[in-house]
């Protein structure tokens, strides 16, 4: 159907330029050599119109060419991008830890303190300690559990 239509178009405008042709010249003075002139010109038109329309034609398969080379190109980009990807940073949901508290002052002054006061001030170690007393021997009931 498409064909059919270009073929008719084809025909419309050789068959209008040979008429504006041969309108020029009056009827009685037409000779063979003005209906040769017409319709070289009509055939010329109309050559001229095919190379502008397969002229775009031309340009439009480049130009879909060159968007297909281009959206390849950035396809091998993005692979490439997820071919090596860089770590990820991630913020993390849970708030912060919260700071310690501060340790008790050290006592200052001039005044010397006392030998067992430093060793006081200070919660015992829990390594350190021994499970059971020094007179565990003088226990009541004698025996250690």
């Amino acid at each position: 159907m498409r064909v059919a239509f270009l073929v008719y178009g084809v025909l419309y405008v050789v068959i209008e330029v040979v008429g504006y042709q041969l309108e020029q010249v009056s009827w009685p003075e037409l000779t063979t050599l003005d209906v040769a002139s017409a319709l070289t010109n009509a055939f010329l038109t109309v050559a001229v119109l095919v190379a502008v329309l397969v002229g775009i034609d031309l340009a439009g398969h480049r130009w879909r060419r060159h968007l297909r080379a281009i959206a390849q190109e950035r396809a091998r980009l993005a692979l490439e991008e997820w071919a090596t990807p860089e770590p990820l940073t991630v913020q993390a949901w849970r708030p912060g830890p919260r700071a310690l508290t501060a340790a008790p002052p050290r006592p200052t002054g001039s005044a010397r303190p006392r030998a067992g006061a430093a060793r006081d001030s200070y919660a015992p170690n829990a390594y350190a300690r021994q499970a059971w007393s020094e007179d565990a021997a003088r226990d009541t009931s004698g025996r250690l559990l």
